[in-house]
């Protein structure tokens, strides 16, 4: 499930960012405080109408810009089955056990030795890990 507060974050530091601009810069200029800013681009906080039009009157952007972006994004990720997902994760060193992955984790490829995980940060950007299980831990989880 997408959550629409991550996106709105994400359309807001990225237009920030894209003007090289600091946190600092953008809260005093929309009179907001710079952690709930930063709570609002990390998708923490929910912002209110008044205070997203606040923010893009600071980004010097038109709300309905960054509400047409938002849309776009949640249009991309919603034809994108299963990409914001979470389904089970096999934990590391045990394979014959499963259990609920955490938020934004899915399990994508246990090819051998070397599980892959992928977890979504935002609707456009996932973060693999990957850990090898050494021989010996695999012998033993295999004989129980």
């Amino acid at each position: 499930m997408i959550l629409l507060r991550r996106v709105i974050g994400d359309a807001l530091r990225a237009r920030r960012q894209g003007q090289h601009r600091t946190l600092r810069e953008v809260s005093s200029s929309a009179n907001v405080s710079l952690g709930y800013l930063s709570e609002i681009e990390r998708g923490q906080k929910e912002p209110s109408s008044e205070l997203l039009a606040a923010i893009c009157d600071a980004l010097g952007a038109r709300l309905s810009e960054v509400l047409r972006e938002v849309s776009d994004t949640v249009a991309l990720a919603e034809q994108m089955p299963g990409v914001l997902v979470p389904v089970a994760e096999e934990p590391v060193g045990r394979p014959s056990v499963r259990k609920v992955a955490p938020q934004g984790v899915r399990q994508v490829t246990a090819d051998g030795p070397v599980p892959v995980a992928v977890r979504q940060d935002s609707p456009l950007k996932a973060t693999l890990r990957t850990t090898r299980v050494r021989p010996a831990e695999r012998d033993v989880v295999c004989a129980a």
